[in-house]
């Protein structure tokens, strides 16, 4: 995006460089990375980053703000996962784009979806400082909001820890050993000393609840929610305990936000960067030509479930009462604004948000490459110059 430091990156890059860098990140995370790094970092201007704040900001809030709105999202919760003292508003708000080109040749974004859920902010914070570190871009900043490393750091403990004894502060998730997002569990722990526990770890006593760390029967005060509701199904696990349960413990990035602000929140957008967006069960006929259209379920995650330009076939196994679970939603071509040694390559934005109290601060910009249907690695195997990397913002432009 910015010619002068892509084509000094592009210029300067080798394998080996790429083979260093790969090697720095995973000594620093602590942690193997099991999935794709890309070989370089993006460049953007701070302005092309503040528009995209301005949008994240504004959808947002025209759903918290919306009553109508909240009064049907709160009807989306399972009764599993709705709680007795719920956070009033998420913690977490992460807003994806795509970029795509202006005839007039400026940059606008074009929603890809929105999770009121916890994104990488540890790892993510880490990466973006080994990109400017070891590629030599040290003016450019890894930050959002006006953030810098010790800002990011403080306001993040506030966030992660508030009051408590970080020991009493757990990450809870399913295996967290095994999951790819280990790398952000160490980070997390290392900066903020809050630990990742398997959610059949945390016992329960009364009102109270417990895990053993390092021996110690230590109380839980504080939740800090990784587990994704419908990876329960997938790795056949339940709660420990009931989420309705009058329990002696703050929840952040409670499961009951993960359906409230998801692709569910979409067809109530008002907004010139939201593609049009239906639930499936208000389309009594599938809008043509199908090529313009994808098939998406409500509460996959990273993807998941995803369908090109659906058939009738398709649509007809789904079963009329489960329609509501799906939107249709037009498909908006990115544009490739990255060159590579690959060709031009497209971009996915996340901001990542934290309350500040009723509206969201910004606080790290995330990146994804890719030149397949979609970024997720499934769609890019096999292609070099794509994956995970940093946003790196040039606050001069």
């Amino acid at each position: 995006m910015i010619r002068a430091h892509r084509e000094r990156f592009n210029r300067e890059f080798t394998e080996a460089r790429y083979q260093s860098f790969v090697k720095k990140v995973e000594s620093r995370c602590g942690a193997d990375i099991h999935f794709r790094l890309s070989e370089t970092p993006c460049f953007f201007p701070a302005s092309l980053m503040n528009r995209l704040i301005q949008a994240s900001q504004t959808l947002i809030a025209q759903l918290l703000d919306n009553p109508v709105y909240m009064a049907a999202a709160n009807e989306e919760v399972p009764p599993p996962f709705r709680h007795t003292r719920p956070e009033t508003r998420p913690t977490f708000a992460c807003v994806d784009f795509g970029l795509v080109t202006n005839a007039d040749g400026t940059t606008d974004g074009r929603l890809v979806e929105l999770q009121a859920f916890p994104s990488l902010y540890g790892f993510q914070r880490m990466l973006g400082e080994t990109c400017r570190e070891h590629d030599g871009f040290p003016a450019l900043s890894p930050y959002l909001g006006g953030l810098d490393a010790d800002g990011y750091t403080a306001l993040m403990r506030s966030i992660l820890v508030g009051p408590h004894d970080p020991r009493e502060v757990v990450l809870m998730e399913i295996d967290p050993l095994q999951q790819k997002t280990l790398p952000d569990f160490v980070v997390t722990e290392r900066d903020w000393g809050v630990r990742a526990v398997d959610l059949n770890a945390v016992e329960r006593d009364g009102a109270r609840l417990f895990y053993k760390r390092d021996g110690v029967r230590t109380p839980i005060r504080r939740i800090y929610n990784r587990v994704i509701p419908d990876d329960l199904d997938r790795h056949k696990r339940t709660w420990p305990f009931p989420t309705g349960a009058d329990l002696d413990v703050e929840w952040i990035g409670g499961p009951d936000w993960f359906f409230r602000i998801s692709k569910f929140s979409i067809p109530w957008f008002k907004h010139p960067w939201v593609p049009e967006t239906h639930y499936l069960s208000d389309v009594t006929t599938l809008p043509e030509p199908r090529e313009d259209w994808l098939l998406k379920p409500l509460y996959s995650f990273a993807g998941g479930g995803i369908i090109f330009a659906p058939t009738d076939e398709q649509i007809a196994a789904i079963p009329a009462n489960e329609r509501r679970h799906y939107v249709v939603q037009k498909k908006v071509t990115f544009t490739p604004v990255i060159d590579t040694p690959h060709g031009p390559t497209q971009v996915e934005l996340r901001i990542m948000m934290v309350r500040d109290g009723d509206g969201y601060r910004p606080v790290l910009p995330l990146a994804r490459m890719g030149r397949g249907k979609m970024m997720g690695v499934d769609y890019n195997k096999g292609l070099a110059w794509v994956g995970a990397t940093a946003a790196l913002i040039d606050t001069s432009l």
